[in-house]
């Protein structure tokens, strides 16, 4: 999706890919080997609700290291939006980085990727893409590299477990997505640790 001509930021849902939306198999490339986390297109659909932007921003390193195509991640990731749209959810952009320092292409080969995470360069690039309110914005990852990247983009950090499970919560409240924005206290940047049940109602946060 390309960005809006209107220029009201919005907080954004930061997401890795592998490990935080589907079982992270190791260089999930294939549609028959993509498994969704339960309950994650339904969180999707509950920050496009609640008028969040939603990117992926994800390290790809097996196209660098030759194990795939860049090709190959295109067509995972329609099919990705196909199956969230389906559930009435959207991911408005993705971000990955196919370079890597021992990566088989040269084309591909960096001593330090700026778009790699730990480094921030993805999170940076939505941000100068779209409309962002950084300050009310975070990610989610399964790494200590994301939880860095995301500190060094100035954006707070949620780190989930292995064994997660996505569970919204519906909203006590009737309020519309921009009175969500105004009472959420901005964080700071940190780091926090979920092991088992992440919470994620916007209005909650």
């Amino acid at each position: 999706m390309s960005p809006p001509d209107a220029r009201s930021p919005r907080p954004a849902l930061f997401l890795d890919r592998d490990g935080v939306l589907n079982l992270d198999r190791g260089y999930v490339s294939r549609w028959a080997d993509f498994t969704w986390v339960d309950g994650a297109r339904a969180v999707v659909r509950a920050f496009n609700q609640a008028g969040w932007w939603v990117f992926v921003v994800t390290n790809q390193s097996g196209i660098g290291r030759g194990y795939y195509a860049e090709a190959d991640m295109h067509a995972l990731h329609a099919r990705m939006g196909e199956a969230l749209a389906q559930d009435g959810a959207r991911i408005d952009a993705f971000y990955w980085c196919p370079h890597h320092p021992d990566a088989a292409e040269e084309r591909y080969r960096h001593p330090d990727p700026p778009d790699r995470k730990p480094n921030p360069g993805m999170l940076l690039r939505a941000m100068a893409d779209w409309p962002v309110d950084r300050q009310a914005s975070f990610m989610i990852g399964d790494k200590p590299g994301d939880m860095e990247a995301a500190a060094r983009a100035g954006v707070e950090g949620l780190q989930i477990g292995r064994a997660h499970v996505w569970t919204p919560v519906p909203s006590t409240s009737r309020m519309p997505p921009s009175a969500c924005h105004k009472t959420r206290t901005p964080p700071t940047p940190r780091m926090h640790t979920y092991h088992s049940t992440l919470i994620t109602n916007p209005c909650l946060l």
